[in-house]
């Protein structure tokens, strides 16, 4: 956990403070995402959702849903968020590495959001694989990115946040083609819809790719047995 970049530098008030843009464009695609997934829900689900920072997400859904679970590495996050969360009883956050997951029971929807995979630091294709196994037959997995048509969107949120000194400065001399490095190290990359449809593809199960909003790539893929390779 000590080497997480979330975990020490973005979390809590900063990350909250990610989302408080000035920038309508950036409003409606968060927005936008988080619709997309409540329209795939029947309101019976149990979610879980990875690098779910202070409960955003989380939030906007529980009305929709069971019970859904958020985890987060930031211990920082996760005492911001029971506060952010307060008085929703069907919601939790868990402070926990996603890349040593220890849940009980299984998930009818598995969430990695807003490019959670370029925030994972994972291998795309066997992250996906060991999440699939949180999933309950005939449940689903969202996985998103960034449509390379929002890319000037994008970028311009990135600088605001870099103004409010969320992040460090954007080297510009290396953000390019879907990557955004800052000069502190700081790296999110981008999966393009050829590779979310490669990694679902490699998962073996029913999987599906869109774009949502010209701003989201989605990859949702269907734990269907009927498939599975």
């Amino acid at each position: 956990m000590k080497d997480n970049y979330y975990a020490q530098n973005l979390n809590a008030q900063k990350l909250y403070h990610v989302y408080q843009t000035k920038h309508e464009r950036i409003k409606q695609y968060l927005e936008s995402e988080i619709s997309f997934v409540r329209k795939n829900l029947c309101g019976m689900e149990r979610i879980l959702e990875l690098g779910a920072g202070y409960g955003r997400i989380v939030k906007e859904l529980a009305p929709s849903c069971k019970e859904i679970i958020g985890i987060d590495i930031s211990e920082d996050n996760v005492m911001f968020g029971k506060n952010y969360l307060e008085g929703i009883s069907n919601a939790n956050l868990i402070v926990m590495d996603a890349h040593n997951l220890k849940l009980e029971g299984l998930f009818d929807v598995v969430l990695c959001l807003q490019n959670g995979l370029s925030a994972m630091k994972a291998e795309p294709i066997s992250y996906i694989s060991k999440l699939m196994n949180l999933l309950a037959n005939g449940g689903k997995a969202f996985f998103s990115s960034y449509s390379p048509q929002f890319w000037e969107h994008r970028l311009t949120w990135f600088h605001e946040q870099a103004d409010k000194g969320l992040l460090c400065e954007i080297d510009m001399d290396k953000t390019k083609d879907g990557v955004i490095v800052c000069k502190d190290g700081f790296r999110a990359v981008t999966h393009s819809p050829e590779d979310m449809d490669t990694f679902g593809k490699a998962s073996g199960f029913s999987y599906e790719v869109t774009e949502v909003d010209n701003s989201s790539v989605f990859l949702i893929i269907t734990k269907d047995t009927k498939v599975q390779v």
